[in-house]
């Protein structure tokens, strides 16, 4: 496949989409506020839907949009209205609907047949008459189970359509259930994963109890912070590019609606230069390895696996001693414009002081190391620091910020 790979990005809200859009990706998918598997993201009102499709369009990228949820029968009916409430968009509608459920499959393509059907990794998509089957039914692109391999993938790709696409995650989070159907979290907390609703008990401690004496816990392995069985590392492809081009892959997906837009930045920037270097020449790809690593190593993560991709993960996928992410970057704001004096404005992410030194992370991959000379607050008061969440900081700073360059430190 000589297809430049599309880069898809995930976006829990209008000012992640406007992010994902600016620093390298081909498309972003976000969920409304109904029938995606992220029911805890900010997500999307019809309104905001809108203004990130008409934002992502003027730019030449596209929006997806996910209603995978495992319909139970009370959903149908508003899923049906839905689906028309998309279609009627004006003047731009989604560019796709993630489903993984048969029947919304028949619903979306009754009520909004002309928007294109991607099935969702939920649907269990393991083996080329599955992609067949989805493909007869009119979808355009399905999304790999997270329990292929490349080799599985590729022979796939050998069995299905040309203009058939495959879709496969490139990086982020992953489910310890199979293709992401987990019972836990229903089972523990009335909250259903399928539905929405996830508690990610994967991340929770655990013990073993013996049957014959109850409320003895006794430790599975353990250190001084708990035992985590069930605790997953971080998906990163970043050092395989090649292969998964190779594969035959059509849309290289990043995981994370509920990411902040410094994670999201970073990971899309960096897999933007990562897939272009390579298209150039793989001797730039293999020679910029380094600072790839370095970029992604700023996000938060959980340590890095690759998955199911060169065969089935062992014991050294998972995580035990610990369920917390790593922090390497702290996220200070988005440049949102520049006031009447010139000054980027910002709304604080977390606090900061004039006297500090931080980073102005620019989309083309430029890092710019600069010191923060003062800053005003909404009223143009100077103030020494800002430690109010979301405030509008006006700052000077010792180079020039532009419009959509994020900081952090």
């Amino acid at each position: 496949m000589n297809k430049k790979p599309e880069l898809l990005v995930p976006a829990g809200s209008l000012e992640v989409l406007k992010t994902a859009v600016i620093y390298g990706a081909d498309a972003v998918y976000i969920g409304g506020e109904v029938y995606g598997l992220r029911a805890k993201a900010h997500n999307f009102s019809a309104e905001e839907m809108a203004e990130g499709i008409a934002f992502a369009h003027k730019y030449g990228k596209k929006v997806y949009v996910t209603a995978n949820i495992l319909a139970h029968n009370g959903d149908l009916e508003g899923a049906a209205e839905y689906f028309k409430e998309l279609e009627a968009m004006q003047p731009d509608r989604p560019d796709g609907l993630i489903i993984a459920d048969p029947g919304m499959v028949v619903l979306a393509q009754e009520h909004a047949p002309s928007i294109e059907i991607h099935i969702s990794t939920q649907a269990n998509n393991t083996n080329y008459q599955t992609y067949l089957f989805w493909w007869k039914l009119g979808a355009t692109r399905v999304v790999s189970a997270r329990e292929l391999s490349l080799a599985e993938i590729k022979e796939i790709r050998s069995k299905i359509p040309e203009e058939m696409e495959i879709e496969s995650f490139i990086h982020g989070s992953m489910c310890i259930s199979y293709s992401g159907r987990c019972l836990l979290s229903n089972y523990f907390t009335g909250r259903d994963a399928n539905q929405g609703a996830c508690t990610h008990p994967c991340r929770w401690q655990y013990a073993i109890v013996e049957q014959n004496r109850p409320g003895e816990y006794l430790p599975i392995e353990e250190n001084e912070r708990g035992t985590y069985i069930f605790n997953s590392k971080d998906l990163c492809m970043i050092e395989y590019i090649p292969e998964m081009i190779d594969a035959g892959i059509n849309s290289f997906k990043i995981e994370g609606r509920m990411k902040t837009a410094l994670y999201v930045a970073t990971v899309a920037r960096t897999y933007r230069k990562a897939i272009d270097d390579y298209l150039e020449s793989e001797e730039t790809y293999r020679n910029n390895m380094p600072w790839y690593q370095e970029q992604i190593a700023k996000c938060t993560y959980r340590q890095f696996t690759t998955g199911f991709y060169f065969g089935k993960p062992s014991e050294e996928a998972q995580i035990y001693d610990n369920n917390t992410y790593k922090h390497e970057a702290v996220f200070l704001g988005i440049v949102d414009h520049m006031d009447a004096e010139g000054c980027p404005v910002i709304y604080q992410k977390n606090k900061f002081s004039v006297g500090d030194t931080i980073e102005i992370m620019k989309p083309d991959g430029t890092d710019v190391s600069v010191k923060v000379l003062g800053m005003k607050n909404e009223n143009g008061e100077a103030v020494e620091s800002c430690p109010h969440p979301l405030q509008e900081i006006h700052l000077q700073l010792s180079e020039q910020a532009d419009v959509h360059d994020l900081l952090r430190m």
